[in-house]
């Protein structure tokens, strides 16, 4: 099977595209090359006969006055001038039956017959009636051979316009077709084309948010193929990586948490002075111990939470959901922590089921929520927005507090990072909660933003795919 490239592709539909532009282009030279030396042949043959027709209008005039002059003179010498003239006619006639076609028909012919006629009867000095009657036939033949000859030009004319609005009208329609053929052509390799394309871009963007479960298949030319296999090589080494990663993890999150639980208990020991009392100093040392080590263990705990957050956001399970009623659970939920700030919770969301993955949209929820709690004033008010805007889900955790800095907005969905601004009372937080709800986001197929940082308040806003439940 023959395997073309995209600059194999590209090329041939560029030589297509102006070898149909270029046969336009050829074939309207050729017309009017064509149409060009019709046009001087044409241009010729009426000038030769417009210059015969004259000067044998000039003769037939001379050969009439040296006619009627012989006739009234009766002078050889008249004669003689008569002969000579009509020697010059007949070279003029001569021209005129020797143009290519015999546009002038029978009248050279029949200009010869009626001149040698006059001739005939001027040497045998026939009776006047005759040499007049001769002498108004060549007349008349000579004006019909002028009207002939306009006739003639006048078609010639006519019809080489004619042919040349025939031919104009096949050049357009060649034209017009050439180029939508090319436009039609061009279509053509940008959507063969667009298609693979757009499918790397899409396997670039997967791998990227860390969706390595769907394999790379990529269509269309032999090199955008083979980039292909490499993305879905990529792929299937990334999620070896992440799973190695997971497993590290595991292995390190375990082995640091067994001697940090031995230490918790021997410093839960001193403290209760089982080995011993201790003195203020020992004490406070003993303090600081216990409060290194739980923090040491709510690290540990949370980066076991965001591992398995991770393990657990492989697929998505979408089932109905009541936008409304999980926001108010979710809210229940975080009872305690709202009286204790003494904190204000509005929701604002349509009632209206959808199909949404309600496990992941409640940590999500939460996650939004319990930092909002933290970071808002005493007496403060948080806003949990949900609102359908078509294909969309768009839900916004709005609160009072300081706000994120610009020079975090960025790196505050990282794990383990919290902002340069503090909350408003001392608070636990390991800095995993935002980098969950963005892992969560991405998994679902949506995208978080904090709107406008660096000003009061933070402004969250998620949008996830949503579909009505029927």
């Amino acid at each position: 099977m023959i395997r073309v490239s995209f600059r194999q592709s590209m090329l041939a539909g560029l030589l297509l595209i102006v070898a149909l532009l270029g046969g336009a282009s050829v074939r309207s030279w050729y017309l009017l090359e064509h149409f060009a030396a019709q046009s001087r042949a044409n241009g010729a043959l009426a000038l030769r006969i417009s210059a015969s027709t004259q000067e044998l209008a000039e003769r037939t005039t001379e050969l009439e006055r040296s006619a009627r002059q012989y006739m009234v003179l009766g002078d050889p010498g008249v004669l003689a001038r008569f002969d000579a003239q009509l020697t010059h006619a007949l070279g003029a006639i001569g021209n005129l039956d020797s143009l290519p076609g015999q546009p002038l028909a029978s009248q050279p012919v029949d200009w010869r017959r009626a001149v040698d006629e006059l001739g005939t009867s001027l040497h045998r000095k026939d009776a006047e009636d005759n040499l007049a009657n001769a002498l108004t036939r060549l007349a008349t033949i000579n004006a019909a051979l002028d009207a002939q000859g306009k006739r003639w030009i006048e078609n010639q004319h006519g019809a080489l316009l004619g042919e040349l609005e025939e031919n104009r009208l096949r050049l357009g329609t060649l034209v017009v077709a050439a180029i939508a053929t090319a436009f039609l052509i061009a279509l053509a390799m940008s959507w063969w084309l667009s298609r693979p394309i757009d499918t790397i871009e899409e396997a670039i963007e997967r791998l990227g948010e860390s969706r390595l479960g769907d394999p790379v298949e990529v269509g269309g030319p032999a090199d955008l193929r083979q980039i292909g296999k490499r993305l879905d090589w990529l792929r299937v080494r990334l999620g070896e990586l992440e799973a190695e990663r997971e497993k590290t993890l595991r292995h390190v999150s375990h082995e640091l948490k067994t001697p940090l639980t031995a230490l918790r208990e021997g410093v839960a020991l001193l403290q209760e002075e089982i080995a011993g009392p201790l003195t203020a100093a020992q004490r406070e040392v003993a303090d600081i111990l216990d409060a290194n080590a739980r923090s040491l263990q709510g690290h540990i705990e949370s980066l076991l939470r965001l591992n398995a957050v991770s393990l657990g956001t492989r697929r998505v399970h979408r089932r109905p959901v009541n936008l409304k009623r999980l926001l108010g659970e979710v809210v229940q939920e975080r009872e305690l922590q709202v009286q204790a700030r003494r904190v204000q919770i509005q929701c604002n969301a349509p009632s209206t089921p959808g199909l949404e993955d309600a496990d992941k949209l409640r940590v999500i929820i939460d996650n939004l929520l319990s930092n909002a709690i933290d970071f808002s004033p005493d007496g403060g008010v948080v806003r949990l927005d949900a609102r359908i805007d078509g294909p969309r889900l768009r839900l916004s955790c709005i609160d009072q507090g300081p706000g994120v800095a610009a020079e975090d907005a960025q790196r505050i969905f990282s794990p383990f990072v919290q902002g340069l601004r503090p909350a408003p009372v001392p608070r636990q937080g390991s800095g995993v909660g935002l980098s969950i709800v963005r892992e969560l986001v991405t998994v679902m197929g949506g995208r978080i933003e904090l709107v406008t940082p660096g000003s009061s308040g933070a402004h969250f806003e998620i949008e996830l795919p949503w579909t009505p439940a029927s």
